[in-house]
């Protein structure tokens, strides 16, 4: 069964969503932000089949997420680094990890907290404007079409009725 592409639709959202496409790629840049260059540490920390990580790491190659580079040449093995577009991917993950700190922790606690180098404090991710620092909430942010969306879905009623509140 073929999945459907996200890749062009007028959403960064989606478009993520195509590039991410399953539950392995992120936990493949999780172990990456971790450390892990190597295929078979990779496997090992995932318990992943090694086909399927094969094809994720060609993805996030692809894509410009990581690099191969060669750190033995008989036979050439490859270490998988992030890049700058990957390490940008970052706070997707903190802000995942932050919320399944809260939502989804049990009574022992959060799993896994982040330490922030500069000040040394356990620190979630927050999401916050850009303009004023001031936290963003579903409550107080609204979407709207951007200098990117397509002038043909932008006239349509129906969508702009979801871009005006």
């Amino acid at each position: 069964m073929r999945r459907t592409s996200f890749a062009d639709w007028p959403c960064s959202i989606a478009r993520t969503m195509d590039l991410l496409g399953d539950w392995w790629t992120p936990l493949v840049l999780r172990e990456a932000f971790y450390g892990i260059t190597r295929f078979d540490v990779f496997q090992q920390e995932l318990g992943i089949a090694r086909t399927t990580l094969a094809e994720r790491l060609r993805r996030l190659v692809d894509e410009g997420l990581m690099e191969k580079r060669a750190y033995e040449t008989a036979p050439v093995r490859h270490d998988y680094v992030l890049t700058e577009k990957g390490r940008d991917f970052f706070g997707v993950l903190a802000a995942m990890n932050a919320w399944g700190n809260r939502w989804l922790s049990g009574e022992e606690g959060a799993p896994v907290v982040f330490e922030h180098d500069r000040c040394g404090q356990v620190a979630e991710a927050a999401v916050v404007c850009g303009g004023c620092g001031e936290p963003m909430t579903a409550a107080d942010t609204r979407p709207r079409q951007g200098p990117g969306y397509p002038e043909r879905l932008a006239r349509r009623p129906d969508v702009a009725a979801r871009f005006t509140r």
